[in-house]
């Protein structure tokens, strides 16, 4: 009898404590941009996966599948020998202008991520132009409680942030910013 009041009494300890334990949660960003184009100009810069040259941080793209469901790009960034991204895409649409990709190979100095997967949409815009929504999901870079500053959920959505704006400003210098 004493034994089943032990087990009743720790199992009623434990299960609170398990209750408010948890890891990390999903974070998510969202960024648009208007551009004077039309979608179809703005969808031919950036509708190609196997070519990211758009934006100012890639210095070099590499990829095999076109745009076919499991094609690959290798991002180089900044400089001929600098950090790469692996990427895959997992979803494709001309008609809908729209790409998915997942991150499959980053360093965490690199973009402080996990589980990354992103969308990036070209619509047009009421009164002319275009509207680039580009969209992402993702893990911090450290999956256990207490992470480093470095790794934390907001240094995450920073470097995310960052990445998509660049890429965004990148497209209104070119196209011009929608009046």
């Amino acid at each position: 009898m004493n034994r089943r009041v032990l087990l009743v009494t720790t199992a009623a300890l434990l299960v609170p404590g398990m209750v408010w334990a948890h890891g990390p949660t999903r974070q998510k960003v969202t960024l648009t941009a208007e551009v004077a184009a039309s979608p179809e100009e703005v969808w031919t810069v950036v509708g190609n996966f196997d070519d990211m040259s758009w934006h100012p941080a890639v210095f070099a793209t590499e990829g095999k599948g076109g745009n076919e469901i499991d094609a690959t790009r290798l991002l180089t960034l900044g400089q001929e020998d600098g950090p790469t991204i692996d990427e895959v895409l997992y979803k494709f649409s001309d008609d809908k202008m729209s790409y998915s990709y997942r991150i499959t190979d980053v360093a965490v100095e690199v973009l402080p991520v996990t589980n990354y997967s992103s969308h990036l949409t070209v619509k047009p815009r009421d009164g002319g132009g275009s509207i680039i929504e580009w969209r992402g999901a993702f893990y911090r870079g450290y999956p256990n409680n207490d992470p480093p500053a470095e790794l934390n959920d907001e240094a995450a959505i920073a470097a995310v942030t960052g990445v998509y704006q660049a890429g965004l400003d990148a497209l209104v210098e070119r196209f011009g910013a929608a009046s």
